[in-house]
């Protein structure tokens, strides 16, 4: 199921003055069916209900406002009250903060929107700011917005660079234990609107580790500028579409005994091929088969069979204190305990093979930090579109399989002939 923060925008929208643009903002945001909407520079000083349900519209019923001074700055943080509450809405010279907690789940963290100040000589205030209102006790943080500010020249499409400033940034970041969730689509999030434009990356979203713990399928994206120069920023629950079955080879088989003699077995048989390719596909999907026989039985729902373990082990402890343990019940104890520790060292391994480092042995695994690695990987590993593959195939017979093939492996399911595809229509060299 879908976490009910599952959109969440920030969005620079240079200014709210004028009806139209409103109205295009409203469906614009209406498009994406958000729960939380941050909107920065807002230039409205004197907010009124009627202004604030032209905006959010029926759904974004609830508000709370950074007044803008006379014309510049303001923040404002729309939010679904069906979906989650917010409270403890705190507005200080350059963000907005609230608390955040869902109406369906048991998930709570701190929000904070920011605008910052495009006068250098206010900037270090800002970053004063940022420090200072970071939660106590790591709890999970999102912060988002336009911060005016980068922290790495690849943020700007020139060298025209103010690296004392971009220091600040990064030094503020680490103080306050924050780290961008990265844009998939777009490299930067303003433009001057020149012809030979200035591009920068200034409005960002961050959070800290519990924060990416608490929503691991969390992906940003950056939508159209529409009518500002600054694009939206995206962030939704993007469970990618199930896919087909894949063969996962963990690290600690070999370890085991039978492995090689399951590779061996499969690996050995005839294949009835004159084609080496062929019979090497052949060869390697046997061997994966047998290995998926083969662990089935010995580390088939490890994690369950751990808490399994431990359920067994806390009876046997409970009997204890009111009898003397039978020897079969004794010699059971005994063997579930030497088990649990084979069932942890096989989680640790796991965990440090999906967090690909392996500069550490699977001992000293950190369970947080390794989920932390995990979910940095999952979203940099996240497809969030597929562009036109070039295939080169000569017989046409070999195109259709070749398109089959990728069709299937992109929906998951198995295609056949009998689809109605138009292969004519299909650009393949």
């Amino acid at each position: 199921m879908s976490s009910p923060t599952r959109t969440i925008i920030s969005w620079n929208v240079r200014g709210l003055n004028f009806p139209a643009k409103r109205h295009a903002i409203q469906e614009s945001l209406a498009a994406w069916k958000p729960s939380i909407v941050c909107l920065q520079e807002t230039k409205i000083s004197n907010w009124t209900d009627a202004l604030s349900r032209e905006i959010g519209g029926a759904t974004l019923d609830q508000v709370c406002h950074l007044p803008a001074n006379g014309s510049r700055g303001g923040i404002s943080i729309f939010w679904n009250n069906t979906l989650v509450h917010l409270s403890n809405c705190i507005a200080s010279q350059f963000s907005l903060t609230a608390t955040v907690k869902s109406l369906t789940e048991d998930k709570e963290f701190y929000l904070m929107s920011v605008y910052g100040p495009t006068d250098d000589n206010l900037k270090e205030a800002f970053l004063d700011e940022l420090r200072s209102v970071a939660p106590v006790f790591s709890r999970p943080w999102l912060t988002l917005g336009d911060f005016n500010l980068i922290y790495e020249a690849r943020d700007k499409n020139n060298l025209n660079l103010n690296r004392r400033l971009m220091g600040k940034f990064r030094a503020a970041l680490n103080r306050a234990e924050l780290f961008e969730i990265r844009r998939k689509n777009r490299k930067f999030t303003w433009s001057n609107e020149q012809q030979t434009p200035t591009l920068v990356a200034l409005d960002r979203v961050f959070c800290n580790t519990r924060w990416d713990a608490l929503f691991p399928q969390h992906r940003l994206h950056a939508a159209s500028t529409s009518v500002s120069d600054h694009c939206p920023l995206v962030l939704a629950d993007a469970c990618a579409p199930p896919g087909r079955a894949r063969f996962p080879f963990e690290n600690f088989w070999p370890k085991f005994p039978g492995f090689h003699e399951a590779v061996s077995e499969a690996w050995t048989r005839p294949v009835q091929s004159s084609c080496k390719l062929l019979s090497l596909h052949v060869k390697l999907k046997r061997t994966a088969n047998a290995l998926r026989k083969w662990s089935k039985g010995l580390f088939s729902d490890a994690k369950l069979q751990f808490y399994m373990t431990q359920e067994i082990i806390l009876r046997l402890d409970t009997a204890q204190e009111n009898r003397t343990l039978s020897d079969a019940e004794w010699e059971l104890r005994k063997k579930l305990k030497l088990r649990l520790l084979g069932l942890a060292a096989i989680e640790r391994a796991r965990k440090k093979q999906s967090s690909r480092i392996n500069w550490l042995r699977a001992g000293e695994a950190n369970t947080a930090f390794f989920h932390a690695k995990i979910n940095a990987r999952r979203r940099k590993n996240f497809i969030l579109s597929l562009k036109k593959g070039n295939y080169r195939v000569s017989d046409h017979k070999e195109k259709e399989k070749v398109i089959l093939d990728h069709f299937q492996s992109i929906m998951g399911q198995k295609l056949t002939r009998a689809c109605t595809i138009n292969w004519d229509a299909i650009n393949l060299p």
